[in-house]
């Protein structure tokens, strides 16, 4: 009996009980709900020629939107998977060295030599075709996240094309170009996603199984509005040729649907799944890990770099714009850092 209750009393036995079933089963639609409206409302608002939603509400969601993918990077991602592969749960090896920061750091040299090959490649297919494109995008200005900014040369255009294939051969190379931006762009929100798909699936399976579900639900549903908002904002901002129009709105449908999908797994296997167990542990703190140093690449990177060092009209913008963008991104970063005590 004594034996019995030292193995309750383990900080690696179950704790999953059966408690609030119905409401974590409608917890599936609820999050699902969230999760869709945060993510497609800045891409449906977009497109919209009916409802004229302000530039500056626009950018707000952009960097606020920014903000809380940073701080899901540092706060719900390295956080947790320092805690995840430190748990006495796991082998003692696993803590012989700060694997999930080791983890995090591979993620973000993964992600950077991955984006050098696909920028070195592209750069090569289009100097062939006699265009150029600026990595920063310096010329573009505005939207040069994600991927390259293409730029024309017209001078080197015409000096390569024939007078008597002028017209079909600029058509093509124009062809070309825009669907290699097209493609660089959805690497880009590819790579944002992965990340915020691993960790989505993670917390749905968390809240199938957790006992202190009613916190968690009520934070997790603000978490995942917040993300969605995030991961939204990119996707609208996203600019493609017209066959690609339909990108941004899987995206937010992959986004909204990996929550529930992991709230669905949890409880399915609710009675035989141990999140306290090493194996948990393990396969959790990994995910994590990777995770967060993708996060941690595209927001310090691809949205902070991008949207301000490298974008002309910020930096050449009026000091209230600016100010505006700062005040938006820091208040995104501060409210998902928040939500960090709970979850």
């Amino acid at each position: 009996m004594n034996r019995l209750q030292l193995r309750d009393d383990s900080p690696c036995a179950p704790d999953n009980g059966d408690d609030f079933l119905h409401l974590r089963i409608a917890s599936i639609f609820i999050i699902l709900i969230g999760s869709l409206a945060g993510a497609s409302f800045p891409v449906l608002a977009k497109r919209s020629s009916w409802l004229h939603v302000p530039k500056s509400v626009f950018d707000f969601a952009k960097y606020f939107g920014s903000g809380v993918i940073i701080a899901t990077a540092f706060i719900h991602l390295l956080a947790s998977g320092v805690q995840e592969l430190g748990s006495p749960c796991i082998n003692p090896a696993w803590q012989e060295y700060p694997y999930a920061l080791a983890l995090s750091l591979l993620s973000i040299f993964f992600i950077f030599i991955v984006e050098i090959i696909a920028f070195r490649w592209g750069t090569a297919k289009l100097a062939k075709l006699g265009l150029k494109h600026d990595a920063h995008g310096h010329e573009m200005g505005s939207h040069a996240a994600h991927g390259p900014e293409l730029s024309h040369d017209r001078k080197d255009v015409e000096e390569v094309v024939k007078p008597d294939t002028h017209s079909d051969s600029i058509d093509s190379s124009k062809g070309f170009a825009q669907d290699g931006d097209a493609l660089t762009q959805i690497i880009g929100v590819a790579i944002l996603e992965f990340g915020v798909a691993l960790h989505s699936v993670i917390i749905g399976l968390t809240l199938a199984v957790d006992p202190n579900f009613k916190i968690l639900f009520v934070v997790i549903i603000f978490h995942q509005t917040f993300e969605g908002l995030g991961v939204g904002s990119r996707l609208a901002f996203m600019k493609l040729p017209s066959k690609y129009n339909w990108v941004p709105l899987v995206g937010a449908l992959i986004y909204g649907i990996t929550t529930p999908i992991g709230i669905a797994a949890g409880l399915g296997i609710r009675t035989t799944y141990n999140p306290n167990s090493g194996m948990s542990n393990i396969v959790a703190g990994v995910l994590d890990s990777l995770s967060s140093g993708i996060l941690l690449y595209t927001g310090l990177v691809e949205l902070l770099a991008h949207e301000f060092l490298f974008n002309k009209e910020m930096m050449e913008g009026s000091n209230g714009r600016l100010a505006y963008a700062l005040g938006s991104m820091m208040l995104g970063c501060g409210l998902m850092a928040l939500l960090g005590k709970w979850a």
